[in-house]
């Protein structure tokens, strides 16, 4: 069964074609980026032949997804013959809020709810949504499957989602904490325990995934018990251009004080903070670039987004009272030697052993990076959330 797997962002799609009955193959992949804007670029990655680029104009989504289409079945660039040989699309869904705790094949009734939730994902859900629709036009038929960052969450107890407010923001309007990127901390944490020599089921797992955008999990026994990101993808870590964590007296104070509306608000934690409005740099390699030149905003940018997880890390293994493995992923934290180094230079209380010589100069592989007599295990493992996707709907569709 070949699985189209789609994950549509509000300006990008990145998609694969997976071989689900050949050891999960990937026989093409790619990425449509700057939808809606002047000039959009398209690069297709078929296995075994060489990259396709082009720019034109992507004015929708739609455009984009008959792009990929068209490349997939092309007689030079393509890897099938026919779009008849698409046998199911799975579709990366921000937030699935309570409705959702599980992988969906999409109905008119699914579509339905996947709408009501674009409140709680205004910047998400909308794309996610589009994808689907215009799959179901392209490819008539042809199941639709929604997998939900969030649903991996939904086995986290009231104390770690409730938030400290007026009770009936919970159950007028699901004022909770969801999380996120969750079909990314449901396969670091697998593959991670298979790696190690550790049980799944029986196990308690930090999984760190860090990258423009950042969380946290606690992991206890494969089951996410808490997360970091809350109602919205803004709360927890320090992030490219998120603020995380931050005293809503100030943050009111400020709206106060600059007389923002809730566009300008939204704008100053969601795209005007973080990394950036600590250094100017939204992208970890800049800081970092910077940090090793003496830069102060840098330094401080560096030391406080590792110190923030850190504090997380500490956190999440009082929760589960200890922590078996530490894991990184994400693009920082598959890529960025010296982040991983900084975060677990105090993590000795807790039974870490860093091995600071394996680490130096890593970048994207599965590795253990702990000494051998170290009590709590350190892995970078590279995540494959798409690969999620195509499982979950491998398994709904031959169902």
């Amino acid at each position: 069964m070949n699985v189209l797997v789609l994950n549509c962002g509000s300006s990008s799609i990145k998609y694969q074609l997976v071989d689900m009955t050949n050891d999960a193959a990937v026989l093409a992949k790619g990425l449509v980026e700057r939808i809606g804007l002047e000039m959009g670029e398209f690069t297709h990655r078929p296995e075994g032949k060489d990259k396709h680029y082009v720019q034109c104009p992507i004015p929708t989504h739609k455009v984009g997804i008959d792009l990929i289409l068209n490349a997939l079945i092309d007689e030079k660039i393509g890897v099938i013959k026919s779009l008849n040989e698409i046998n199911a699309c799975g579709h990366r869904v921000a937030h699935g809020g309570e409705v959702f705790k599980t992988s969906v094949i999409v109905g008119i009734e699914e579509k339905v709810k996947i709408k009501e939730l674009c409140a709680l994902a205004p910047l998400h859900n909308p794309a996610n949504l589009e994808g689907i629709e215009a799959m179901e036009a392209l490819l008539q038929g042809v199941p639709q499957v929604a997998v939900f960052d969030t649903s991996f969450h939904q086995t986290m107890p009231e104390e770690a989602f409730m938030y400290a407010i007026d009770y009936k923001y919970y159950t007028e309007d699901k004022i909770r904490r969801y999380g996120f990127h969750g079909t990314s901390h449901k396969f670091v944490a697998q593959k991670a325990a298979r790696l190690a020599g550790l049980d799944i089921n029986n196990s308690k797992i930090i999984s760190c995934h860090l990258g423009n955008g950042a969380s946290i999990c606690a992991v206890e026994n494969g089951k996410s018990v808490d997360t970091s990101m809350g109602f919205t993808p803004v709360e927890g870590l320090v992030m490219g251009t998120r603020a995380g964590d931050f005293d809503i007296g100030a943050f009111l104070y400020i709206c106060e004080k600059e007389g923002l509306n809730i566009t300008a608000a939204n704008n100053l934690i969601n795209k005007k903070s973080g990394l950036l409005g600590l250094s100017g740099h939204s992208d970890m390699r800049e800081v970092c670039q910077g940090k090793n030149n003496g830069v102060k905003r840098d330094v401080v940018a560096f030391d406080l987004f590792c110190n923030r997880v850190r504090k997380y890390i500490g956190g999440y293994a009082a929760t589960m009272g200890g922590v078996d493995l530490i894991l990184f992923t994400g693009g920082i934290g598959e890529n960025a030697d010296d982040v991983r180094e900084k975060i677990c230079e105090k993590l000795e209380f807790i039974g870490v052993e860093f091995d600071a010589n394996v680490n130096k100069g890593q970048r994207g592989v599965d590795l253990m990076l702990s000494k051998p007599s170290s009590k709590v295990k350190v892995m970078m493992v590279s995540t494959n959330e798409e690969y999620v996707i195509a499982q979950d709907t491998y398994a709904l569709v031959k169902k």
